[in-house]
């Protein structure tokens, strides 16, 4: 039986809430991206979901 994409996509967002994690869609400027991407690139980071985070948790400590 061939997976489709709705099923790849289903089983992939199941792993993910397995794991502790969700998908969220955002619409963010150009130029916030472009900051994640440079962000991205000079961490050595994955991807910009990972360059987001290590921003938010900076943010998260700087308020406490």
């Amino acid at each position: 039986m061939q997976k489709t994409s709705t099923t790849y996509t289903r089983q992939y967002r199941e792993r993910l809430r397995a794991a502790g994690g969700e998908e969220v869609l955002f619409q963010l400027p150009r130029e916030t991206i472009a900051l994640l991407d440079e962000l991205k690139e000079r961490q050595g980071l994955r991807n910009r979901s990972l360059a987001l985070l290590q921003l938010i948790e900076r943010g998260m400590q700087a308020t406490r």
